[in-house]
């Protein structure tokens, strides 16, 4: 499975995560987005995105829901409001970064 975007075709999982979160930008989280049904990324959607990818940067793994919540400031209800597979399956997809484990 893959995506193609400006001219570059970027390699998904069977199940639409990314394989080289490396190459993620965020055209193709918008992209994503729109593939999951989210017309356009808010400025809540963005906060969400941007501590999933700060954390995976920083400790190569996506943060627990408890984690995005705290520095968001954002309930769990927001959360699936704003991304509706959840915050495993659909935020952290969007942020582009390879299935977390444990994601089914």
């Amino acid at each position: 499975m893959s995506i193609t975007l400006e001219g570059k075709t970027i390699e998904m999982d069977g199940d639409g995560f990314m394989l080289q979160p490396e190459l993620w930008t965020e055209e193709l989280a918008k992209l994503i987005a729109q593939e999951d049904g989210i017309e356009n990324l808010t400025e809540d959607h963005w906060k969400i995105i941007n501590i999933i990818r700060a954390n995976y940067l920083e400790k190569g793994l996506a943060p627990m829901v408890r984690v995005i919540c705290k520095e968001s400031g954002l309930k769990l209800k927001q959360i699936y409001e704003l991304f509706p597979l959840g915050p495993a399956r659909g935020a952290c997809r969007v942020a582009g970064l390879p299935k977390p484990e444990g994601c089914v």
